[in-house]
């Protein structure tokens, strides 16, 4: 009888777990404004403002195939700048202290390749 209720009590557990983890990402999702991600700063309330505008950049800005200039127009300047890539950085990535960056490449003619986010 004890080992039957712990499995109740366990995949209740493991159940609200996984329905909470979902809600809260999905609360989370922030719709992209360009000025309010170029104008970010980390602060205790907006920590993790960009982190949570990424789903919504994805869905409504094709990234891979605008030049280094439509980046910075939609995105600002980046965090950090190398020749063939720009970094972004998305502040707290809501998984601990894990912190969160966009890191996109470009090409030899200044257009975007690819991007990835990246958890760290």
């Amino acid at each position: 009888m004890k080992i039957s209720k712990n499995i109740k009590y366990g995949v209740s557990f493991l159940v609200i777990l996984v329905v909470g983890t979902y809600i809260s990402n999905r609360l989370s999702e922030q719709t992209f404004e360009s000025d309010r991600w170029k104008n970010w700063t980390e602060t205790e309330s907006e920590m993790s403002l960009r982190w949570d505008m990424m789903n919504s950049l994805r869905k409504n800005h094709e990234l891979k195939g605008m030049t280094k200039t439509e980046i910075a127009e939609l995105l600002g300047m980046p965090d950090s700048e190398r020749k063939s890539s720009f970094t972004y950085n998305l502040g707290f990535s809501r998984r601990g202290i894990n912190m969160g960056y966009l890191d996109i490449n470009f090409n030899e003619s200044g257009i975007v390749t690819d991007y990835k986010v990246m958890d760290t």
